[in-house]
């Protein structure tokens, strides 16, 4: 894919993810107690990946490596944008898959955010936690 295919991906795909985003915050308004049971396919949607990448990367710590190693520069110029959300995208659907979307105790990571605040994130995300926080 090239830049200009990815920047017209990233702008259709921020507008899905607003329409989505409202719609949640919608029904969430209207029926205070709604359970969102399957946001699974949510998360794994590649345009919210494109759009969390894209808003990961724009951020002041982008230039940093995360808990992983690993920065966005290292990223972008190693497997590459497409590559790496494809990668992400597979190893979200089957890690979720096979845990049935169960969480256990052993299967979180705890990350310090601020100085006594933590932050519990699937240990499947830690490779790229940053997208985690979309």
């Amino acid at each position: 894919m090239n830049t200009d295919e990815l920047e017209f991906a990233l702008r259709i795909g921020e507008q899905k993810v607003l329409k989505i985003q409202t719609k949640l915050h919608r029904w969430a308004s209207d029926e205070p107690h709604r359970r969102f049971d399957d946001l699974f396919n949510l998360v794994a949607d590649p345009s919210f990946l494109l759009v969390a990448w894209d808003r990961v990367r724009g951020n002041k710590g982008a230039r940093t490596a995360g808990v992983d190693g690993i920065s966005a520069v290292h990223i972008v110029d190693g497997p590459g944008v497409e590559a790496f959300l494809h990668s992400l995208r597979t190893t979200l659907f089957h890690s979720l898959k096979k845990e049935q979307h169960e969480t256990r105790d052993d299967s979180l990571h705890v990350f310090q955010r601020k100085a006594g605040e933590e932050s519990l994130l699937p240990k499947f995300l830690t490779p790229c936690g940053a997208v985690a926080r979309l």
